[in-house]
């Protein structure tokens, strides 16, 4: 059995959409469940007015890793697919092509699918589907982290699909990450053996258009995950190389995007992408109140 699980936070203006999208799904005997964080614009209604299992929870009782968790403990599927709120399957096989590797090899322990930009999504936005999620499939293992460094631990939440019988290997996801549970857990599956796939031709739309602002306080975040978790980049090294193949990428989408005009924008958004890093690796130095306004938590 497969479970759909959508942790959702005043969805409202999304949720229909992708639940009429996963009733359509071409995938036999699977479940949908929402665990939602007290929404106040009629979330709940909606979830429930499409027939899936809804559980609310408190606003502050939402944690990346323990929400993922419980709702995983909740569902009875041995494949649980996650999907953020803002994220829409593409056509009527979607899930049904993510999980479809799991079945197949019984060392996948993770897929995780190709992300689109909305029609709407900026340069940016755009630039970084595309950086992330290429037009062609692949498999890492632990091996590849001498090539390929925390990049062989990268997968996302917001299109994802676990093993369950992995995912309880390694303690469910972590509760308490700022950020990351995704790379977080697909880092312990790929030490203990586990292959991470990631599935081209499993498709969604799923983009944001950050500001400045947005950009810095994610990163601010990112920092001090990282700083938290060293453990990662003990075991797979630092991501310095990673943001310099990604600068190069970025430049050259925009000139071949004939937006030459857009390098000043994004060399400031570079700086301030790099700026909230450094910021959250010193951010046990820094205020709390200047921490509370860094971080996108606060948002």
């Amino acid at each position: 059995m497969v479970s759909v699980l959508i942790p959702t936070c005043n969805a409202a203006s999304f949720l229909g959409g992708l639940l009429g999208a996963l009733i359509r799904q071409r995938l036999e005997n699977f479940e949908v469940i929402v665990v939602d964080s007290s929404s106040t614009d009629g979330t709940v209604s909606i979830a429930k007015a499409y027939g899936v299992q809804t559980h609310v929870i408190p606003k502050d009782e939402f944690d990346h890793g323990g929400t993922r968790t419980f709702v995983g403990r909740v569902a009875k599927g041995d494949i649980l697919v996650y999907l953020t709120q803002d994220a829409l399957p593409v056509v009527e096989t979607t899930v049904a092509t993510l999980v479809q590797p799991i079945y197949e090899d019984d060392r996948i322990g993770i897929t995780f699918g190709r992300q689109l930009p909305y029609v709407q999504a900026t340069p940016f936005a755009q630039h970084l589907r595309y950086f992330n999620y290429p037009d062609q499939s692949y498999t890492r293992t632990f091996d590849d982290r001498a090539s390929l460094g925390i990049r062989a631990a990268f997968c996302s939440n917001s299109f994802a699909a676990y093993r369950r019988s992995a995912l309880e290997t390694v303690g469910w996801f972590q509760e308490g990450l700022i950020m990351g549970e995704d790379l977080h857990a697909c880092a312990k599956m790929l030490k203990r053996g586990y292959r991470v796939r990631y599935v081209a031709d499993a498709v969604v739309y799923h983009s944001h258009n950050y500001t400045i602002s947005q950009d810095l306080k994610r990163y601010f975040d990112l920092g001090r995950f990282f700083t938290k978790e060293t453990w990662l980049l003990d075991e797979f090294g630092k991501p310095e190389t990673e943001a310099h193949r990604f600068i190069r990428s970025e430049w050259r989408f925009l000139i071949k995007q004939g937006l030459v005009h857009y390098l000043p924008l994004s060399a400031l958004r570079l700086t301030a992408k790099f700026l909230g890093y450094r910021l959250g690796q010193w951010s046990k130095y820094l205020p709390k109140w200047a921490a509370k306004r860094l971080t996108m938590l606060s948002s």
